[in-house]
């Protein structure tokens, strides 16, 4: 019997549109683009990263009657706790919330103290 995952509590600090850097596994090292965030679940999906390889069959249906199946390489999520935000040098860096007299919050990097640029939209 497959056991429930365990809710993730926290508040992720990577967002949709930012560039990460994988710190364990076995893409430790690469860089790429956050596609999207699951804060529930407390992970990301990166193109290009966590790879693998899904064994789809064919589906007929009367629309495509001889659909491929086969082999099919996809990314899959990963954690975010096992993955860092690049500041503007390139470097990972841990976030810090700033938040100015007006109430606004923009996210600093702990390493060089510079605002994160917003991902655009």
């Amino acid at each position: 019997m497959r056991k429930a995952p365990i809710p993730f509590e926290g508040k992720l600090s990577i967002r949709k549109g930012d560039t990460v850097m994988v710190l364990v596994g076995k893409d430790k090292g690469k860089t790429g683009l956050v596609t999207r965030a699951y804060p529930k679940s407390g992970k990301v999906l990166i193109e290009g990263i966590n790879i693998v390889t899904r064994h789809v069959k064919a589906q007929p249906t009367p629309e495509n009657p001889n659909p491929e199946g086969g082999r099919i390489p996809a990314a899959v999520p990963i954690l975010a706790c096992k993955v860092a935000l690049l500041n503007h040098e390139g470097k990972p860096t841990r976030v810090k919330i700033a938040v100015d007299e007006k109430g606004n919050k923009t996210r600093i990097a702990a390493k060089g103290g510079k605002p994160i640029a917003e991902p655009a939209k």
